[in-house]
């Protein structure tokens, strides 16, 4: 059932990355695109988790030295063959506005975009956007890698706060966020023991938002590199 919300502004939550002993760190090259609305934090819409702790904008993500988006103008295929709005191959296209003709809009239902990375590479950090144009909350956002292109092989949730259950893939502990420009970031290693994740595909679902049932995608990346 879609959630009521009140229009408002706040960040998305994340956790920094841990620095460990000896471990030579830069910040996340990010190109955060330009911020939509202006608002005032209110608060939550009711059965929404969100992150109590954080506030403010997000800090400089540290992470190794020589990553790169390994996910710019791979190829995507997504749950919904025929986009309402723009073309699938937009959601690698580097695009990450909050404009109109930035998004691949994808009918109500739980619904995924997929990257494939052309080979197993060393995950380190996704990010993605859905729809920043105004404040709302995506549900049912899972993340997940894998081998092979069918999700049998190898398969690794790294990221859910369908924490219902609605969406039939597991209940998730991770949080709620308002979609805002900064995007949301996973951290691959945190889910993973500490190691990057090795995987050729990546998927994103969700399934509509506090605004409406349609489930729009604006961008996905992955911040990794070859393995060693």
């Amino acid at each position: 059932m879609i959630r009521s919300l009140i229009p408002l502004m706040f960040l998305v939550s994340v956790v920094c990355a841990p620095l460990a002993a000896g471990e030579d760190l830069v910040p996340l090259a990010l190109e955060l695109p330009k911020p939509v609305f202006i608002g005032t934090p209110k608060a939550a819409p009711s059965g929404v988790r969100l992150d109590k702790n954080r506030k403010g904008p997000r800090k400089p993500y540290m992470v190794e030295k020589g990553l790169s988006n390994l996910a710019f103008e791979k190829p995507v295929t997504a749950s919904d063959k025929e986009p309402i709005i723009g073309e699938i191959k937009q959601i690698t296209d580097g695009d990450k506005e909050g404009a109109s003709g930035s998004y691949v809009e994808f009918g109500p239902g739980l619904q995924w975009a997929q990257v494939d990375l052309g080979a197993a590479q060393e995950i380190h950090v996704i990010m993605f956007w859905f729809y920043h144009g105004d404040p709302r909350i995506y549900q049912d956002v899972i993340v997940q890698v894998a081998e092979d292109a069918d999700f049998i092989t190898g398969v690794k949730t790294i990221f859910n706060n369908d924490f219902d259950n609605s969406a039939g893939m597991g209940v998730g502990n991770d949080f709620e966020f308002f979609e805002v420009n900064e995007g949301q970031l996973v951290d691959a290693k945190k889910a993973n023991d500490g190691k990057p994740v090795k995987a050729r595909y990546v998927r994103i679902f969700s399934k509509g938002s506090t605004a409406d049932e349609m489930n729009r995608f604006t961008e996905i990346e992955v911040w990794g590199r070859k393995p060693k």
